[in-house]
């Protein structure tokens, strides 16, 4: 197996309002303390990134707003990691898209593991193991994603069905398609044929990724590269030139890409994951007493 380390990327522009009132426009999700009373799910995300044998220095793209949060939460975690700033939210395919020309700058066959930095991880060992078996898939020219292995019938996640074992990653699998949020009885029909909840995960070569970009979504690509080449430094931060950036067009990765390529693969993963998107899925990671009951 490659020791060439992985490069993570932080993804933590959104705003998480259902988690309202904890959750707003000034304090996100991601940087409030709602699992864990010590720090919040991004300092976590970004400690579960630490291990310097694995990867490289990590880069945080962030809205403009947050970015002395984005330092103090990075400073108080131990870490550092370079900030990327959006002007605006133009969705994660134009994030992707900046984290590939960022990388590429450095190395252009660097593997590169997207992450949000609001989810919850309850085995740390099984995803740094999990997330260097699919970057072997990812340095044979696949896109890789985690798919967890679904522990109820959930309607809050899309799905990920498998197509044939994939011999370049030892337990990965091609995505033979992906699902949308179903309702409950799809959501169980598809969980008895053995389908995965998608992550959000994401790992791929540099010049692969741009590749992609390329063929199927050319105007968030054109964007994003303008806008980081026009991009201007503040400070410890690197600010996307605005103009430019909002020329991207406003569309997630899954559509501009994964559901499109000929080359995505998924390694089913089995630890606690949760995306913490509502009250119930934060009262579902908290400790519970006799009754139900989750208090912080």
């Amino acid at each position: 197996m490659s020791t060439v380390r992985i490069l993570p990327v932080i993804l933590c522009g959104g705003s998480g309002t259902r988690l309202w009132p904890v959750s707003r426009e000034s304090m996100p999700k991601q940087f409030a303390r709602l699992v864990d009373a010590s720090e919040s799910t991004f300092q976590a995300t970004a400690r579960r990134v630490g291990d310097a044998a694995v990867f490289a220095r990590p880069a945080v793209i962030a809205a403009a707003e947050s970015r002395f949060i984005v330092a103090e939460q990075l400073a108080q975690a131990g870490m550092s990691a370079d900030i990327i700033l959006e002007p605006e939210g133009r969705d994660s395919a134009a994030a992707v898209a900046v984290a590939a020309l960022h990388a590429a700058k450095a190395d252009p066959e660097a593997v590169v593991l997207i992450m949000a930095a609001d989810h919850v991880i309850g085995d740390v060992p099984a995803f740094a193991a999990a997330v260097r078996t699919a970057a072997v898939g990812a340095r044979a020219g696949y896109t890789m994603t985690l798919g967890i292995e679904p522990t109820r019938p959930a309607t809050d996640y899309g799905y990920i069905r498998r197509g044939g074992a994939l011999l370049e990653a030892e337990g990965a699998f091609a995505v033979a398609r992906f699902v949308e949020k179903p309702d409950a009885e799809g959501a169980a029909a598809l969980i008895a044929e053995g389908a995965l909840w998608n992550s959000g995960y994401f790992l791929f070569r540099a010049d692969l990724m741009l590749a992609e970009l390329e063929a199927h979504a050319p105007a968030v690509l054109s964007a994003a590269r303008a806008a980081l080449e026009r991009a201007g430094v503040d400070l410890d931060f690197v600010r996307l030139d605005a103009a430019a950036f909002g020329q991207a067009p406003k569309i997630s990765i899954d559509y501009a890409v994964m559901e499109r390529t000929t080359r995505a693969g998924v390694l089913p993963v089995s630890f606690p994951w949760s995306d913490v998107g509502t009250w119930d899925a934060v009262w579902q990671v908290l400790p519970q007493d006799a009754a139900g009951n989750a208090v912080r």
